[in-house]
């Protein structure tokens, strides 16, 4: 995760997260909401990242790493937090410790650069954005994930209690933005071609909703079957893909 700006303020949020990062993430909750989110961002990446040089910012403990490596050439990450890379080294991906908006690698790096459930947490985004259009490779692709405001999810957040990430913190203690799709791509630097886009958690009204007997299966069902649809511009999350031009 990156928070550039309020840089030390969110690095001791996301070392704090950590420790209850995976509750309900992964192997700790198999076919649950994380894991579908996990799924569609990954499976929408796919076609753009196989076989080709990755990088993700914004890494977190490495479960979206594990995933990118089936079908990357190779996969390496970035993020703020110590802790989070900390789990993600444990894991035995390639990760260093630095910021979205100054992304310690050369010009023309990658062939994919991609950041998901992060870029709403960088008060300027748009630097991270242009950082990430930097080290990729021209004919290569951005992939950027944001929180939209024209989503049920933002309703939820604006009108549910704050959910607690640690003993005394919630997640209203940093920074979050949300955007529509029109202003966030907005955000990109020039030189940049939209590809295509996906919308994800376009009616899951809170996560605690796939907990609910009867529901999960439904929801997930659902879920897939409106990612790519007119109603992806509704989804809590959005993604862009972004093909940058040959010099």
């Amino acid at each position: 995760m990156d928070g550039s700006g309020s840089h030390g303020a969110n690095r001791a949020y996301y070392d704090a997260f950590s420790a209850r990062y995976e509750d309900h993430r992964g192997r700790n909750d198999p076919g649950g909401y994380h894991e579908l989110l996990d799924e569609l961002e990954t499976e929408f990446l796919k076609p753009f990242g196989s076989g080709r040089d990755v990088l993700e910012v914004g890494c977190g403990t490495g479960l979206l790493l594990d995933r990118i490596g089936r079908f990357a050439r190779s996969v390496r990450g970035i993020d703020i937090s110590p802790e989070m890379l900390k789990r993600a080294s444990e894991r035995g991906h390639d990760v260093r410790e630095g910021s979205a908006t100054e992304l310690p690698f050369d010009d023309a790096t990658f062939d994919v650069t991609c950041s998901f459930k992060v870029l709403a947490h960088v008060p300027d985004a748009t630097a991270a954005l242009r950082e990430m259009a930097r080290v990729t490779k021209p004919g290569g692709h951005i992939v950027a994930e944001f929180y939209n405001r024209r989503s049920l999810r933002f309703l939820a957040k604006s009108l549910l209690p704050a959910g607690r990430i640690a003993d005394g913190t919630t997640e209203r203690q940093v920074y979050t933005r949300f955007d529509t799709p029109r202003t966030a791509l907005g955000l990109f630097p020039a030189g940049l071609d939209l590809v295509g886009s996906r919308g994800i958690r376009i009616i899951t009204p809170a996560a605690f909703a796939m907990r609910l007997p009867g529901l999960r299966r439904a929801l997930r069902i659902a879920e897939r079957a409106l990612c790519d649809s007119p109603f992806a511009s509704f989804g809590g999350f959005w993604v862009a893909a972004m093909r940058k031009r040959a010099e």
